[in-house]
């Protein structure tokens, strides 16, 4: 919802346990098989491992790592961005020269287990487990094993324009319903109350995910596909409604420049958003430094505060591949960059990293480092604790499908005709459901839907 690009995808818990990979995840449930590393020569001289990643702060990480640890030294490739990464991988996989450490997002751990290009680190993480939040900790794993190592957790919340709101006597929403009312007043004054752009269908992705949807599930051996749940619907309407009302803009990610400045000179009003968005404002802006502020993420009508568990978060794991000839100093690796203080600042700082939230079980001493107080201002104090509360509603129970890249490539194709009102919400959640079941089906895995 409201990301930088139309390639930067959400993160969210993966929760997947208790169940054999094979039938789930592919036709043969394979793994790859690689050396293990009791077998191998020990080598003379340091380990060095590939790493390759997006996000910004990472060398400068990795040039802290390698000046303190002579036995291993990590060599940084800097990819373009997630939808690269997994184009390079793949190829990379096929000619057998993966790197031993990558950047991924949760969305794509089920499927590159399934194709079996990860390697199981869990005896060398496991007793680190306590350093991470849950939430983050579950990202990396698939029937209770390890894959990856959590660098980031995603805060969600709303960031809002005081002086519009102010001016047209509004308070910020806190459930959708006052969302959608206040967009519609708004709109009286030719301001948009949000963005919808046509190439990206995060924003039903979330609402979905915060309504208890559950696109993909396991039943017995078999995935269970359901787009048409209660909370998908639920979802559903809301978005529908702020569509049929005309209370969003519909600028492209493709020109990011301009969708900055939408925001800049108050043209769209509130973007859902996580902390790491925030860097890009500051960068982009010239008018409104001073006049934002951070409220919750909005509820559903009578219900708890429920944020989803990520829009558009920048990396959250360093996975270990399974080519890797030395998969525990790549996991201790991976540990260490997640962990040591050092190296946590500078990712959560938008000024030296990607203003990440950390995935370390304590984040209070990263808040305050990882929102702009420029382009807060006097908002800036109140809106650590819009951050820090929403850590503690995120939900915990959705679940990423083996299919999850190419479902989600489909959706985005048919998302611009939601938006350009040429097909319902709902019309593309039927679609979508028949797509995701005969796509399973042709790929050979168990699926119910």
């Amino acid at each position: 919802m409201n990301s930088t690009s139309p390639r930067s995808r959400r993160v969210a818990r993966t929760a997947i346990a208790g169940l054999a990979l094979t039938g789930l995840l592919s036709a043969c449930g394979g793994s790859g098989s690689g050396d293990s590393d009791s077998d191998k020569p020990k080598s003379s001289g340091p380990v060095t491992l590939d790493f390759w990643g997006w996000a910004n702060g990472q060398e400068a990480v990795v040039k802290a790592f390698n000046a303190s640890h002579k036995d291993v030294q990590l060599k940084y490739s800097k990819v373009t961005d997630q939808l690269t990464m997994q184009k390079q991988l793949t190829n990379a996989v096929k000619a057998g020269n993966a790197p031993c450490l990558l950047q991924n997002t949760g969305e794509y751990v089920t499927s590159w287990v399934s194709q079996g290009a990860l390697a199981d680190i869990t005896k060398y993480v496991e007793s680190s487990k306590d350093k991470f939040n849950p939430g983050s900790w579950a990202v990396g794993q698939v029937q209770g094993k390890v894959y990856g190592v959590p660098t980031s957790s995603a805060p969600a919340f709303t960031i809002y324009r005081t002086d519009v709101f102010k001016k047209y006597d509004l308070e910020p929403p806190t459930t959708w319903d006052e969302f959608i009312a206040a967009g519609k007043e708004l709109k009286k004054h030719d301001i948009k109350i949000t963005n919808y752009a046509g190439e990206d269908p995060s924003t039903l992705e979330v609402l979905a995910m915060q309504a208890g949807a559950h696109w993909y599930s396991i039943d017995g051996n078999s995935w269970k596909v359901n787009f048409q749940d209660e909370g998908t619907l639920k979802a559903a309407e809301v978005i529908q409604e702020i569509i049929d009302n005309d209370l969003n803009s519909k600028l492209s990610f493709a020109d990011y420049a301009a969708v900055q400045r939408n925001y800049d000179n108050a043209g769209t009003v509130t973007r859902q958003i996580s902390t790491w968005q925030m860097s890009g404002m500051v960068q982009n802006f010239t008018k409104s430094f001073g006049d934002w502020a951070l409220a919750p993420w909005p509820t559903f009508k009578g219900e708890a505060a429920k944020t989803p568990a990520g829009t558009n978060q920048s990396g959250n794991l360093t996975l270990v591949t399974e080519q890797c000839k030395d998969k525990e100093q790549a996991a201790e690796a991976a540990l260490w960059m997640s962990t040591d203080p050092g190296a946590v600042k500078t990712m959560a700082s938008p000024e030296t990293g990607s203003g990440v939230m950390p995935a370390v079980a304590d984040t209070s001493a990263y808040v305050s480092e990882a929102i702009p107080e420029k382009l807060l201002g006097k908002n800036y104090e109140p809106a650590q604790k819009v951050v820090t509360d929403s850590m503690s509603t995120v939900t915990d129970d959705w679940t990423f499908g083996p299919n999850w890249t190419a479902m989600f490539t489909e959706m985005q194709d048919e998302w611009a005709s939601v938006v350009s009102k040429k097909q319902k919400v709902t019309d593309l959640l039927a679609h979508m459901q028949e797509w995701t079941v005969n796509d399973l089906k042709q790929r050979g895995i168990s699926v119910k839907g």
